[in-house]
């Protein structure tokens, strides 16, 4: 059984950082591509960034490129979104997600996480 694990989300101001990790046990991240998604109350869930298995490719959602960096360490079985210059709408619930083949769909993904709250706000 494929377990995802998030850390690292919390309250930050506006234009704060916060760096998500997505952590596996029990099997290597690097057979798989990993998507991060984000979900709002009330809102659908979206796509927010994903990365290939090889890490030769990388996918962002347009209204977050140059925000949010996506990165692997294979070392450390994690994959990581470094999130910069938050603003008050970035708040939801951040997933990770993992299967076969890059995709920003989350309806593509095998293997979900639990989430963690990211918050932001003065």
């Amino acid at each position: 059984q494929l377990q995802l694990v998030e850390s690292g989300g919390g309250l930050v101001q506006p234009g704060g950082s916060l760096r998500l990790s997505c952590a596996a046990s029990g099997f290597s991240l690097d057979y798989y591509a990993i998507g991060w998604f984000r979900q709002a109350p009330g809102k659908e869930r979206e796509g927010v960034s994903a990365i290939s298995s090889t890490n030769s490719t990388t996918y962002y959602a347009d209204s977050m490129k140059g925000q949010f960096t996506i990165s692997r360490d294979s070392a450390k079985n994690t994959v990581y979104l470094q999130m910069n210059s938050l603003k008050p709408e970035d708040t939801a619930v951040y997933y990770c997600a993992a299967r076969d083949a890059i995709s920003g769909s989350s309806r593509l993904y095998d293997y979900w996480g639990q989430g963690t709250q990211v918050t932001v706000s003065s």
